[in-house]
């Protein structure tokens, strides 16, 4: 669980990045110059990139959390007296938690 919370944050920490080089590109398309278009040009190469390796791993990530939930749903079919002995099991323990505060 502690890699999907990694994983997320960031995805999110590279959107950001993602729309503030977006954003300084705009800012410097004035500038005129043959090292400055190229390394533009480059920038946004490299922010193409990102965005596709971006959406994999976003797609992955919903893959994952659909498998996971897939398999919750087919345990819960199969062994529903389980499923329902283990969530009133976890209803007494956080009625516990909460009781003591």
């Amino acid at each position: 669980m502690d890699s999907e919370v990694n994983r997320d944050k960031l995805v999110t920490d590279l959107k950001v990045v993602i729309a503030d080089a977006e954003e300084l590109l705009k800012a410097t398309a004035s500038h005129a110059g043959d090292k400055a278009a190229a390394a533009r040009l480059k920038i946004q190469e490299s922010i193409d990139s990102a965005k596709v390796k971006l959406a994999d791993l976003s797609e992955a990530g919903v893959y994952k959390a659909k498998a996971a939930a897939r398999a919750t749903d087919d345990y819960v079919h199969d062994n529903p007296w389980q499923a329902v002995g283990i969530a009133a099991a976890a209803g007494v323990v956080l009625g516990l938690l909460i009781g003591r505060r």
